[in-house]
């Protein structure tokens, strides 16, 4: 038996690595050839705005965009900067994993530059593409108005008009093998995206990402539903490199970054169009700053929020009243109890899911009332889940009572829901179950959803929620405002977080209220109070485990998500006969000291809560999770500075070394294994199962440990990281880190 299961898992293996190599995107070749400049445009600079853009080089032609004598862009020299392709796209959607197959046609490759056109505000390229014995034509036009901010626009054309034959465009730049490329949102296995070919296209991210065999096995059993690397809640069209240069993407169609070679940076999106900006800034920071201008920052988040421990659990009044007894014998600090079954539970064939129906069932949580009224007079608020889907409960009035609101018939009669191309409601398969999207483009249906989070979520004293899904609008949806469903698929997360936000703001708990958001877009941020890094698997790995939530919070802060945090311990847990991930209690322990440095300190049961190790399983777990929750609130002030450093600024709470060192090469290799808070702590979580010692590394300047008090020289460290004491270190003229010291001697947390 165990020969057969080995060899199962060899063959998993060998069938993942074929399945991640047949994405035909990934097989496509640089679409450009070379540039021609047909009139008298060399070296002729213009100016727009705070940059200067010029055509260079008779011989071997580019074109560059300088801010202060400083590269902003350029193009290789000699080779084309537009280029345009025309393929035939098939976009699928399953279960929120979506998946593109795509088949290039005609490639336009071959550039010229055939007119420049100078306004006071703007340059304007334009020219053709030659695309075999055909040309399209195409125009970039260069603007600005800001001294942060470049607009760029590039159109493919047929006579003036956009083209309707050509349904890609490209837009190419030099780089080098040293550049490295961070941000696109929250990406979860690398944190360079150098040497890659990331798609941006918002999805369930899958189970395993490539870790096997648990990735292989979910594609076969669940239709893709594995994942792979590249897949996230929260891609985003933003990058900063390590030459200080920065571009965004401004629309919503899925594009394509190819970082894959050492001389080139290749920008595909799927359209007939680009547009997008080049931001400027003296450092990483600055470039930060300067792009969430653009896209929106942060608010700041509620005190309570951050006070202590948010504890997620599901089981009825009694079991909250009793994790509450134990947690004040403890003396825990606590900013809420997260009660996200307060719909009701159901078993499903992927473990204890929810009835997606907005109401209180009040046969789980009697004596509802009272339970919030005890917790508000304690200091903790309650907090409860919804998501935009609804299922039909109708067969649940007879148990709950013929008051009981069944959403999803209200939502069908009135005309809110998705639909598909033959007019009716578009049932999205989950698990076990299937259910109704709501159609966020109905102002009705908008309206509608609104009052029911007015009505049913704040109204019955719920003062947070999570705002879950969000990624998986099908990609042949049908809606009340007839838009692009390719283009509305990365388009409903922010118009999920809008509305989540507009309820808060209309009933008036704006500042007190929270909603943590999964899936986002680019401008998510300005909408969402919170986020969170989605369904990480309980285990240890780089592929879908517990480094990936510290990777996914280095990446995401760098485009906006200011306020990112993941689910103490994990999340999916899986029970199969070829392997189980069950939650263990070192990885619960671990998570919970990498989380206690987080902005938000919050458990999670998982899908399978009796399969996992949870914070409350045994005396010395809860006693370390009490403690870990003590620790997070002695750094309280420093975070309350850095919230509200990141509303006025956009700046991360959590942050990788390089935005304060980008000279040091050092810190570029960093991807998981530690990370900053803010400019003051340097945090080394254990992330290695069975790990008693830590490799890191502190760049230039004084630093102090925060357990011992000792000072601690600049340099690759490899330090002692017993359970309790994950090692940190603080700038030795930090204020934040000398108060932080004092309030754990203070509380006898430095033993």
């Amino acid at each position: 038996m165990k020969r057969f299961m080995y060899a199962l898992v060899v063959v998993a293996v060998f069938l993942g690595a074929w399945l991640g190599l047949k994405d035909a995107v990934w097989l496509e070749q640089t679409p450009y050839s070379n540039l021609k400049i047909q009139g008298d445009f060399l070296e002729k600079s213009h100016t727009v705005g705070a940059f200067t853009v010029v055509l260079t080089d008779a011989a071997q032609p580019r074109l560059l965009v300088k801010q202060d004598d400083k590269i902003k862009f350029e193009s290789i020299p000699g080779k084309a900067f537009v280029a345009a392709a025309r393929s035939t796209d098939e976009f699928h959607e399953a279960r929120g994993m979506t998946s593109v197959k795509s088949k290039v046609l005609e490639r336009c490759r071959d550039q010229s530059v055939d007119a420049v056109e100078v306004t006071v505000k703007s340059v304007t390229m334009s020219g053709k593409l030659t695309c075999g014995d055909g040309s399209v034509g195409y125009s970039l036009t260069l603007k600005s108005d800001n001294p942060k901010h470049l607009d760029f626009d590039v159109k493919l054309l047929a006579d003036g008009k956009p083209s309707d034959k050509f349904n890609r465009t490209y837009l190419m730049m030099a780089s080098h093998k040293d550049e490295g490329f961070y941000g696109f949102g929250e990406q979860f296995t690398y944190f360079d995206q150098k040497g890659k070919q990331l798609p941006i296209l918002v999805s369930e991210q899958g189970v395993g990402r490539g870790l096997q065999p648990i990735t292989v096995a979910a594609d076969i059993t669940n239709n893709g539903a594995g994942g792979k690397w590249h897949k996230s809640y929260a891609g985003v069209p933003h990058y900063i490199s390590t030459d200080n240069k920065s571009m965004m993407l401004e629309s919503h169609s899925y594009a394509v970054f190819d970082l894959r070679r050492d001389n080139e940076a290749v920008v595909e999106v799927f359209d007939n169009y680009i547009s997008g900006r080049l931001i400027a800034g003296n450092n990483p920071l600055e470039l930060i700053e300067n792009y969430t201008a653009i896209t929106g920052r942060m608010r700041p988040l509620p005190d309570w929020v951050t006070r202590g421990a948010i504890i997620g659990m599901q089981g009825g009044t009694d079991k909250v009243r009793r994790s509450l007894e134990q947690l004040n014998k403890l003396e825990a600090p606590m900013g809420a109890f997260w009660l996200q079954d307060w719909v009701g539970q159901r078993l499903t064939s992927f473990g204890k899911q929810l009835w997606w129906n907005w109401t209180l069932d009040k046969q789980r949580y009697p004596g509802w009332a009272e339970l919030r009224s005890d917790l508000k007079g304690q200091g903790i608020e309650m907090m409860t889940y919804i998501n935009p889907f609804l299922v039909d409960v109708e067969d649940r009035k007879a148990e709950l009572g013929a008051d009981y609101r069944n959403l999803y018939r209200e939502a069908l009669d009135k005309g809110y829901l998705v639909l598909r191309a033959d007019g009716q409601p578009y049932m999205i398969k989950n698990t076990s179950f299937s259910a109704g999207l709501v159609d966020l483009t109905n102002p009705e249906a908008w309206k509608w959803m609104k009052e029911i989070i007015k009505k049913e979520i704040i109204g019955v004293g719920s003062m947070g929620w999570m705002a879950d899904f969000g990624e998986g609008f099908p990609m042949d949806g049908v809606t009340k405002g007839k838009v692009n469903p390719i283009d509305h698929h990365n388009a409903y997360p922010e118009l999920w977080a809008k509305l989540n936000r507009e309820a808060i703001e209309e009933a008036g708990v704006g500042q007190h209220a929270t909603f943590f958001s999964r899936s986002g877009y680019t401008r998510s941020p300005q909408y969402a109070t919170l986020f969170w890094l989605g369904d990480q698997l309980v285990t240890w790995d780089h592929h879908d485990g517990l480094k990936t939530a510290v990777t996914g919070l280095l990446s995401s802060g760098i485009s906006g998500y200011a306020f990112n945090h993941s689910d103490i311990g994990g999340y999916t847990t899986i029970t199969s006969p070829i392997k189980n991930y069950h939650r263990s209690k070192e990885l619960q322990m671990r998570w919970a000291e990498m989380s206690a440095f987080n902005v938000v300190y919050r458990t999670h049961e998982g899908n399978r809560p009796d399969d996992n190790w949870q914070f409350n399983s045994d005396e010395e777990t809860l006693t370390h999770f009490v403690r870990m929750a003590k620790v997070y609130a002695c750094w309280e002030p420093y975070r309350r500075e850095l919230i509200a450093q990141a509303s006025q600024k956009g700046l991360p709470v959590v942050r990788h070394p390089y935005l304060h060192y980008p000279q040091d090469k050092e810190v570029r290799s960093i991807v998981n294994h530690q990370f900053m808070v803010g400019a003051d702590f340097m945090v080394a979580p254990v992330v290695d199962q069975g790990g008693t010692k830590v490799k890191a590394y502190l760049p230039e300047g004084n630093w102090v440990d925060l357990w011992t008090g000792k000072d601690v020289a600049a340099g690759r460290l490899n330090v002692d990281a017993p359970m309790g004491k994950p090692p940190v270190f603080y700038r030795k003229d930090s204020a934040a880190g000398a108060a932080t010291r004092a309030c754990l001697d203070q509380k006898g947390l430095l033993n």
